[in-house]
């Protein structure tokens, strides 16, 4: 564990993550100086119990405070083109990241969950299964809990379960799990990775100091994807997929089978669990061999799996309206979670296409034309919003009906307006929300209170402006 007792620290970033990596170096003795390139009224006040703490912060910053400085501590949120970090790395001010920093403060195993989408879900999965079987363990790495907030807590603890994106992972230097699980590698964050191998090559740094007796949990796909860019998985390998029926665990007509040596045969009837479509028989699927690995019985983990529902914003069941479903799907922030929510909705009457999709928000640098066909074939029509809205447009008008609008209540307005019986209306949105919102939560709790306060009767007949105008100031 590094000596950090009276040693002058640099905090870069001060998002969540950032603030939590401050509030443990000073916990553990350091004089901790904090800077943000960023300066905003949420970053103001979230700043605000560490200068009460005494760390000497500053916002706007475009340059590190003059000084020497024993350490650095990177949040994963700072982008490695931005001048403050250019000019740290100049300096050669010696330099971690803050997931590594609290990693190297654990006490206990670590099991490790990451991949473009279903990490949340399925470390949710691993932390109830293993809750369930009297194993002591905490959910961390996210920015609602980042690891350094909890790492103290370790030395009490079975497992520390960490929830880890590829962001977090370029920065980590001898981070290495027992247990490392990767969902899949779609592409993704293409606006900070210069193509779809580096996020890949971001990502496959999970693996990275496994030793041949550690584990991974690989989604077949994207063990076949790092392959193919030479990216090596030393540990021992279990490959699961909804697609691929060579996999260890697959999924064929709703049941999960293994081939696992000495655990084969059916494992769990998706028909008996909350969790719907294939991604989240990934999930499922995981989820188990996280178990299988740490010897639990079958019979103790499909309780808990059959009784767990996803959290919000992840294809969540709103409302019904006059025979219409609202489903918001808000942290679906790139294209392969957009396909799985198409996938996973429930297709009109002869599989006719029945979803009024709401769509768009920050470009990440995503081309969008490869779900075309599937469009085609599912969206009855697409409600465009925010800075992607025309790029988008000029990507799927080919394959189903588009409409650019300004807001998402106005989407939703407007969607529900049209749509008919046995009709979805879908927020998927394949974008990073913060082009108009802080956060997917944000955007997926105005989803839902729009679509509430339309079921309530706030809008009878066809809604007019100032329905929406009173739904925006609320």
């Amino acid at each position: 564990m590094l000596d950090l007792i009276d040693k002058q620290v640099l905090a870069i970033g001060l998002a969540s993550r950032g603030r939590a990596a401050c509030e443990l170096l000073h916990r553990q003795g350091a004089r901790v100086v904090a800077v943000d390139s960023d300066d905003t009224e949420e970053l103001r006040a979230g700043t605000a119990r560490l200068r009460f703490l005494g760390v000497d912060v500053t916002l706007g910053a475009t340059a590190p405070p003059k000084g020497v400085f024993s350490l650095a501590v990177l949040s994963p949120e700072v982008s490695a083109n931005t001048r403050l970090l250019k000019e740290v790395r100049r300096n050669k001010m010696p330099l971690i990241g803050e997931f590594e920093f609290g990693y190297q403060q654990a006490k206990c195993l670590s099991i490790a969950i990451a991949g473009t989408n279903g990490k949340g879900t399925t470390a949710e999965l691993v932390e109830r299964v293993l809750s369930h079987n009297q194993h002591k363990t905490i959910l961390s790495g996210h920015s609602a809990r980042p690891i350094c907030s909890v790492v103290e807590q370790s030395k009490d603890l079975d497992f520390m379960i960490s929830q880890v994106d590829a962001f977090q992972l370029e920065a980590t230097e001898f981070f290495r799990p027992a247990v490392a699980v990767l969902m899949n590698v779609a592409p993704d964050h293409l606006d900070r990775y210069g193509n779809s191998a580096d996020y890949a090559a971001a990502n496959a740094r999970l693996f990275r100091n496994q030793q041949a007796f550690d584990w991974a949990i690989v989604q077949s796909e994207a063990l076949q994807r790092l392959r193919e860019l030479g990216l090596p998985v030393p540990g021992k390998t279990i490959t699961f997929s909804a697609t691929d029926t060579e996999a260890d665990i697959h999924l064929e007509r709703g049941l999960l089978l293994s081939r696992v040596p000495n655990w084969s045969g059916p494992l769990l009837d998706m028909d008996h669990c909350q969790l719907r479509g294939p991604h989240n028989a990934e999930n499922l699927m995981a989820a188990l061999a996280v178990g299988h690995v740490l010897r639990l019985p079958l019979e103790r983990m499909v309780e808990p799996i059959k009784t767990y529902s996803a959290g919000p914003h992840r294809f969540e069941w709103v409302a019904e309206q006059d025979g219409v479903q609202f489903i918001n799907d808000s942290k679906a922030s790139n294209i392969d979670a957009l396909q799985k929510a198409l996938l996973a909705t429930q297709p009109g009457s002869e599989a006719t296409a029945n979803i009024w999709l709401i769509a768009g928000g920050k470009d990440k640098g995503l081309e969008y034309h490869d779900v075309g066909p599937l469009l085609s074939r599912r969206v009855k029509h697409a409600f465009l919003i925010g800075e992607a809205r025309e790029k988008i447009r000029s990507a799927w008008s080919l394959f189903t009906p588009c409409t650019v609008l300004d807001s998402l209540v106005e989407a939703i307005f407007e969607a529900a307006k049209n749509a008919a019986s046995g009709d979805v209306v879908l927020l998927s949105p394949a974008c990073s929300s913060l082009d108009q919102f802080r956060s997917y939560q944000e955007r997926g709790e105005i989803f839902c209170r729009t679509v509430k306060s339309i079921a309530r009767g706030v809008s009878t007949g066809h809604p007019n402006m100032d329905d929406k105008t009173s739904l925006l100031r609320e």
